[in-house]
């Protein structure tokens, strides 16, 4: 038998980011569109826009309109068309002006850190080039300590970022669209990066002694492990010797008594406190890290236990952006983001297709979510000309470096994924580029199963038996993408392969989801996707079509997002999310109604989408009688289905937990009921709405903190008297303004084709919401959210900010 376990203690979230060593370097940065040499510190930069960071160009105006024919941030110029949703790459520049405090100068070590920049990116400081990157996804570091001015002495840093060419599948953003931090250190000093634990419940802590001295230094080290609550709990010390311009590894060993496990259920998370003494001047070294106790066993006999339990994986796909933001890596809107998958039931996510935000990390950690880290879309051969391929050979130790050495310490991540339908893959210079990543991995961490994601047209014209036998060679658990057909027979032919579905359609959710019921091998699907993204724009359309016509894979212009998605752009959950939650048995029926299709015509799905139908009950341009399809969803054998409590029929269910009933149309009350052995066991109702009446504002954060950063979600519903959601209205435009210590940061409606709409502050309501998204200040106060339409009351919203 083939088995994978791993017990280990795995650190959750970044280094908590101390006054001591890493500070916030996001505010009072300088942005130019345009290709330019701005790099000198005498560059005149004095009518550049002032931001603040995250910044992602892409998603404002100004490239649109220099590149022509453009609606907003979209364009009919974009070289990445449909691919990129009609977005504009190109050049910017980045500047900063700033002088080092005495603190600073006292450190003797100072570095920039910059989480993300897309995509390629050159950086200098007083004119001298510190460093580049060439992977978008890639965090990047340099030391920044001989090119400083002294104190009270001003520093210019400018930050040339490239987007150009055809280099994405989907879209990227542009900029500095992530965290950049500076790092101070004494010489003699420690590194997150460097830093793991590893143990279950006996500690072992392994860290890297830099010394950036000239001459050999003494160093003594100290751990401290504090319980969730704060009390310490375990101490380990430990002495060495580092040469000059060296480094030395140094293991500590502790031992924390009965565990606190770290689980979905139970994020529960320790803390390291870590320090290096130089014992010649006294100076120390403080870095922070919280962690998470908890153990992962991998078989084909048991399929995936966590904490000894088996475990399925509830998963969700998710490219990176953050909808109306675009790119931009807010941490409050990282955290909403899985908190909205946590609601709705998602255990598991998929980062597609390239490392997530810190941040991004640290929120599974405290949601109790788990990871699959994943790092590239392509290898050697490319996808589009002037994508990854290009840097492959020569950087992908080193960006995979990256991703393993910055998150292996997270509790959340579970798995090392090292790419995703990959061409070349099975032909000899793939497999060994494919050995070439495992051994990179098992370099840094040998406590997870590295896998990667495969489907059967990525390498046309092979078989799947030998696709997959070869594939599967540098592999311990194999993600297959649409590829539910095959877990059966392969698990004949290969008895000890592990596997999941790495992307699946949604409407295939119940006979991937019975796969994995029944059958430990399979440890769990990820749809694709969880939520709407930019980007792929349309590939989960529906449409009426004529008889003979279909949708197309991608939808023209003025389509701008893959609408693929279980929750839509704003947070608002789609019908396919309601089929899930049959699905995965949170609710025991739902259902939905189609749209009608005249005669001469049939509803036309992509293969990632879903039928047009919606959770209504409310028509007004249809007349009364005209008959409906009402889908019924329930893993009940039987449902009843109510109209104004007068019962329609008595159905019973597909294996697909779905049955359709035919209803003349008539206002009121729609009811659907589960029956389990001729007994009643619960319920789904949809009303109709009357005519609306106000606006109603709904804030997820009433209380911002004043730090420039913060956001809070303003959603906008159309109600009628009974407070019930409008949705038939999708023309009704509204205003929107913000007041006092708030900005708004961005507007708009979940619509996949209103481009106008598409971060505006009057957007179209769209099923008769929309979103209002309101940034802090650096001002204590609040901030009013003030959102008007014709012939309705205007409502104001209130925000506190501390």
């Amino acid at each position: 038998m083939k088995r994978f376990s791993f017990l280990l203690l795995m650190l959750a979230a970044c280094m908590v980011a101390n006054a001591q060593r890493k500070a916030c370097f996001d505010s009072d940065w300088k942005f130019q569109y345009g290709t330019m040499k701005a790099e000198s510190p005498n560059f005149d930069d004095s009518r550049w826009r002032r931001i603040d960071l995250p910044h992602d160009w892409s998603v404002e105006t100004e490239a649109a309109s220099q590149a022509g024919d453009n609606v907003g941030p979209f364009s009919r110029k974009s070289i990445g068309r449909d691919a990129t949703g009609h977005t504009v790459g190109g050049e910017g520049w980045y500047r900063k002006h700033f002088t080092l405090t005495d603190f600073d100068a006292q450190r003797e070590q100072l570095g920039l850190y910059f989480e993300g920049a897309y995509y390629e990116a050159e950086v200098w400081l007083n004119g001298r080039r510190v460093g580049q990157n060439r992977y978008g996804y890639s965090s990047f570091r340099m030391d920044i300590t001989q090119a400083l001015r002294p104190s009270g002495q001003e520093n210019v840093v400018a930050v040339r970022v490239r987007n150009e060419g055809k280099n994405t599948r989907w879209y990227s953003g542009s900029g500095l669209y992530r965290h950049v931090w500076l790092i101070r250190t004494p010489r003699l000093h420690v590194d997150p990066w460097d830093t793991s634990i590893r143990g279950d419940g006996e500690l072992t802590i392994t860290t890297i002694v830099h010394n950036d001295n000239a001459g050999q230094r003494q160093a003594r080290l100290s751990a401290d492990i504090l319980a969730p609550d704060g009390r310490r709990v375990a101490r380990a010390k430990a002495k060495t010797t580092v040469a000059g311009q060296g480094r030395q590894e140094v293991t500590l060993t502790a031992r924390v008594k009965h565990p606190q496990r770290w689980s979905p259920e139970t994020p529960r998370r320790y803390r390291l406190v870590l320090r290096a003494e130089d014992a010649q001047t006294g100076q120390v070294d403080r870095l922070e890290q919280s962690f998470g106790i908890r153990t992962l066993e991998f078989s084909a006999e048991r399929g995936f236990l966590l904490n000894g339990q088996p475990t399925l994986l509830r998963g969700g796909c998710v490219h990176h952006d953050n909808g109306l933001l675009g790119a931009a890596a807010y941490d409050r809107a990282e955290d909403r983001k899985l908190q909205l998958l946590k609601n709705e039931g998602f255990n598991a996510v998929r980062c597609s297709h390239n490392l997530p935000s810190e941040h991004f990390l640290d929120a599974c950690d405290s949601l109790g979510l788990m990871v699959i880290d994943e790092c590239f879309d392509q290898w050697l051969v490319a996808k589009n000309p002037d994508d990854y391929h290009r840097h492959f050979d020569r950087y992908c130790e080193d960006d995979l470096a990256v991703m393993l050495r910055r998150d292996r310490n997270h509790p959340s991540v579970i798995m090392w994924s090292i790419g995703n339908e990959i061409p070349g893959r099975i032909e000899p210079s793939g497999m060994k580029a494919a050995e070439r990543l495992r051994q990179t991995v098992l370099r840094y961490d040998t406590s997870r199963p590295v896998t990667a994601a495969i489907c059967d047209w990525d390498n046309p014209g092979h078989p799947w038996e030998e696709e997959a036998e070869r594939a599967f060679q540098s592999l311990d658990v194999g993600g297959m993408n649409y590829l539910f057909h095959h877990y059966e027979p392969d698990h004949e032919r290969y008895p000890d392969r592990i596997m999941y579905g790495a992307e699946s359609f949604p409407k295939r959710a119940s006979e991937n989801w019975k796969l994995v019921e029944t059958h430990p091998y399979v440890i769990g699907d990820f749809v694709w996707t969880a939520m709407d993204y930019l980007g792929e724009a349309g590939i989960g359309s529906a449409g009426i079509q004529p008889e003979g016509k279909e949708q197309t894979f991608f939808q023209a212009w003025p389509w701008y997002n893959g609408w693929c998605g279980d929750i839509d752009l704003i947070g608002q959950k789609k019908p396919q999310s309601y089929y899930r939650d049959v699905v995965w048995g949170r609710k025991p029926v739902t259902m939905a109604v189609e749209t009608p299709v005249p005669a001469g015509h049939h509803m036309s799905v992509s293969l990632w989408g879903w039928q047009l139908e919606q959770q209504s009950w409310t028509f007004p341009a249809i007349a009364e009688g005209t008959l409906l399809t009402v889908n019924v969803y329930s893993r009940a054998p039987r449902v009843r289905l109510y109209l104004n409590d007068e019962l329609l029929g008595e159905q019973s269910t597909s294996e697909t937990f779905w049955t359709a009933f035919r209803v003349p149309y008539r206002t009121g009350e729609l009811r659907a009921v589960a029956v389990n052995d001729g007994q009643e066991a619960g319920e789904f109702r949809l009303q109709t709405t009357s005519r609306p009446t106000s606006l109603r504002l709904t804030a997820d954060n009433q209380e911002l903190r004043a730090n420039g950063t913060d956001l809070s979600y303003v959603t906008i519903e159309l109600v009628d008297a009974q407070g019930r959601v409008v949705t038939s209205d999708s023309e009704r435009s509204i205003s929107i303004t913000v007041s006092g210590d708030g900005q708004l940061l961005a507007s708009g409606n979940a619509s996949p084709t209103d481009m106008e709409s598409f971060r505006s502050p009057s957007p179209r309501l769209y099923q008769g919401r929309a979103l209002a998204i309101v940034r802090s200040t650096r001002f204590a106060g609040q901030a009013v959210v003030t959102v008007s339409s014709a012939g309705l009351p205007t409502q104001t919203l209130i925000l506190r900010t501390r």
